[in-house]
């Protein structure tokens, strides 16, 4: 597991953003071959998405030959709904850059038949080869999409009852009601995201400090769903300083000593 820790969320939205930027690009894309990209909502994307729009309108980086897949919808909210998910990417990342509406693929959370929706979104990850970078945040419980504590580490994409904890924490995007919050929301599982090629996870603020020390000292557990990426073969946190809070001394000294010495390499191939 790689660990960047950055000196605030906007740092930490610039690196991810110009790590996402540089994999398209080395990646070349074509419409043959298009680079599958698994993309998450809530607030710790929109800095990066907003940086990967300032990189597009700059020409640094094309989504014409990028295929999307996002990880998670609402069950029963229209999606035009200003809080569904659809209406989220649209609004924050969709509308803003060169990305084809055709390869854009967000779970149908009105869909007649549920189960039948969540097996062919993962047969339509698998047309694709797969995905090729996820990214994704992770809530304050250690949970990665809507896989809350104690999903299973081998789950697909499904639909799944959410916690009072969780609506609880997503009513603020729902006037504070968390009545409007629906009970019921579909989401790739913990397998579907480890699968993919690169996983690089987004964690910010004091209110993450515990899932982060969690995901990256803690055991390979249910109750922190996102401890499975200590399992990816390429698995990427980038983090801010306030959300390493509860890391031990010796364990964030490590990973800042690594990142520096990349940087120091990464200086010298330059020269």
């Amino acid at each position: 597991m790689r660990v960047i820790i950055e000196h605030d969320y906007d740092h930490m939205s610039k690196w991810a953003a110009r790590h996402i930027a540089n994999t398209i690009r080395a990646f070349h894309p074509t419409s043959e071959k298009p680079f599958v990209l698994g993309l998450p909502t809530g607030s710790s994307p929109l800095g990066t998405y907003a940086e990967l729009v300032r990189l597009y309108e700059q020409g640094y980086v094309s989504f014409r030959n990028v295929v999307t897949f996002n990880m998670d919808e609402y069950v029963g909210i229209p999606e035009d709904h200003p809080q569904s998910y659809h209406t989220f990417m649209r609004e924050n990342f969709f509308s803003k850059v060169d990305v084809q509406k055709e390869n854009i693929h967000i779970l149908d959370g009105n869909a007649k038949d549920l189960e039948a929706e969540c097996a062919r979104y993962e047969e339509q990850i698998k047309s694709f080869g797969g995905i090729r970078l996820f990214m994704g945040g992770i809530g304050a419980d250690g949970h990665v999409a809507f896989n809350e504590p104690f999903s299973s580490l081998a789950s697909r994409t499904r639909v799944k009852t959410l916690t009072l904890d969780t609506k609880i924490m997503n009513s603020r995007f729902f006037d504070g009601d968390i009545r409007k919050v629906p009970s019921r929301a579909m989401t790739v599982g913990v397998q579907t995201v480890m699968d993919s090629e690169e996983v690089l996870i987004l964690v910010n603020g004091h209110t993450k400090a515990q899932a982060l020390q969690k995901t990256i000292e803690g055991p390979v557990s249910q109750s922190c769903t996102c401890s499975a990426l200590q399992l990816h073969k390429k698995g990427i946190i980038v983090c801010d300083e306030s959300a390493c809070d509860e890391l031990k001394v010796g364990t964030y000294r490590y990973f800042k000593d690594i990142e520096g010495a990349n940087l120091d390499v990464e200086a010298m191939l330059e020269k």
